[in-house]
């Protein structure tokens, strides 16, 4: 009884086709050859040096605090609501303006809070965010 090679062809195959994962890998490796030049050039461009002087520089922040009575403080000085409405309105006018740190103790009641954020939303101010502590 003779065997045939028609049994050898109906076998599955049970090795993996490396050549097109080859190929795939090829292209990748050239297309990263060529990408990567392109991304990492640059000029070299030797800058001046000079000294560092005083500058008139203003503060970048403002922080307006409210304690638990319901006093204002603008940074560490206590104002009254009018006179903080009209500094609000100077740093209003002024290009860029400013920012302002609102500052609210955890026991101060609300209305204190939002009198101060609509005083600072009325004179035209942009720029407000809240001063909040980290949890531990």
């Amino acid at each position: 009884m003779a065997f045939s090679n028609e049994q050898d062809d109906d076998a599955v195959m049970s090795e993996i086709n490396m050549t097109p994962l080859v190929d795939v890998m090829l292209v990748l490796l050239i297309i990263f050859m060529i990408t990567v030049p392109v991304l990492t050039q640059s000029v070299e461009i030797d800058l001046p040096r000079a000294a560092p002087s005083a500058s008139d520089t203003k503060p970048d922040s403002i922080t307006l605090s409210v304690d638990v009575s319901g006093t204002i403080f603008w940074d560490q000085e206590v104002i009254d609501l009018a006179a903080l409405k009209t500094r609000l309105t100077q740093i209003a006018a002024q290009q860029p303006q400013t920012a302002v740190h609102i500052r609210g103790d955890k026991k101060t009641e609300y209305q204190h809070v939002i009198q101060l954020l609509t005083s600072a939303q009325d004179a035209g101010l942009t720029r407000l965010g809240f001063i909040t502590e980290p949890k531990p």
